[in-house]
């Protein structure tokens, strides 16, 4: 009993192939990319805990630096726009988070449900075409709608009684919520569509058969096998929940001051931070971001996890 046991023990070990080999060598580059720029750098954590000054180069500069504790953290917590900056961040993601699925969901559904191919390629493409831009030309095209002497919307609706519209912050939120669609909807689009395609075309035969309607289709079909997916992109939606599109809120707003109540986020803060030269407060935000990034996406991934545990991704 005991050779059959070791013989059967030989036949299922594993051994180092040409395949392994191969995929190792694939997986190489990706590998040192991840090092290089992802894990190498974690060293820097430290200057949230100290007073950074430059010293010479960034090594000398940060073992020279003082320790300085939880002072930047509690400098962070104690100012005055952190809470604004927090309510910014949070509020919007939220909503792009939520908007982010169900608009790139219904989308994907109506174009599927066209019967022409070429008008659905059309629309398909319509659609992507806005997140090849990047943020620098869509602020252009914003400014040439906006602008206050020479935009397309002062000429044409208001000749007489030019408005600031950079100086208007109750209108920034609706407009940078419009763009954040309108320049991400095809891109969101893409893993729906690619579920959608993959599913088995006889069960809507099927289905048909059966009488049910388009609708009754959707909901027993289409939406059940796409479930997965958008609990997945949930997931990973809600691990950036601290982070924001820095391009979408420095880039647009043309850096008006009067806007910042309303387009201030952590990601602007830490940039105006480096700006500023106190690099220490950037490092301390930015270490923050991280932490409460990782807690709320195994937050999330423990909530699916309880609900349904096949669509949880850890």
């Amino acid at each position: 009993m005991s050779k059959a046991s070791n013989s059967a023990g030989k036949i299922h070990k594993k051994r180092w192939d040409r395949d392994d080999t191969e995929l190792s060598i694939l997986a190489l580059p990706t590998t040192i990319w991840y090092i290089l720029f992802c894990f190498l750098p974690m060293v820097g954590i430290i200057i949230a805990f100290k007073d950074y000054k430059v010293q010479g180069t960034f090594i000398q500069s940060m073992i020279s630096s003082q320790w300085c504790g939880l002072d930047n953290f509690e400098f962070l917590f104690k100012s005055n726009d952190i809470w604004i900056i927090l309510r910014n961040t949070l509020g919007y993601n939220l909503l792009f988070i939520v908007l982010g699925i169900v608009l790139p969901v219904a989308a994907t559904l109506m174009i599927t449900m066209l019967h022409g191919k070429r008008l659905a390629k059309a629309y398909q493409t319509a659609m992507f075409m806005p997140y090849f831009l990047s943020w620098v030309v869509a602020a252009a095209l914003v400014w040439a709608f906006l602008s206050t002497d020479k935009g397309l919307v002062n000429m044409m609706f208001f000749p007489e009684d030019y408005q600031k519209w950079y100086m208007k912050p109750e209108i920034w939120p609706y407009l940078l919520t419009f763009l954040h669609i309108w320049k991400g909807l095809g891109y969101g689009m893409v893993v729906y569509l690619a579920t959608v395609t993959g599913i088995d075309r006889s069960l809507y035969e099927a289905a048909v058969i059966d009488g049910a309607s388009i609708w009754q289709q959707v909901k027993s079909i289409t939406l059940p096998l796409m479930k997965s997916v958008i609990i997945m992109m949930f997931i990973m939606a809600v691990g950036r929940i601290f982070y924001s599109d820095f391009g979408l809120f420095y880039q647009v707003p043309q850096q008006s001051a009067t806007l910042n109540p309303v387009v201030q986020t952590l990601d602007v803060y830490v940039y105006n931070m480096l700006k500023k030269g106190t690099t220490s407060m950037a490092s301390a935000a930015a270490f923050v971001q991280s932490v409460a990034g990782c807690i709320t996406i195994l937050a999330a991934n423990a909530l699916v996890r309880k609900i349904d545990p096949d669509s949880a991704m850890i």
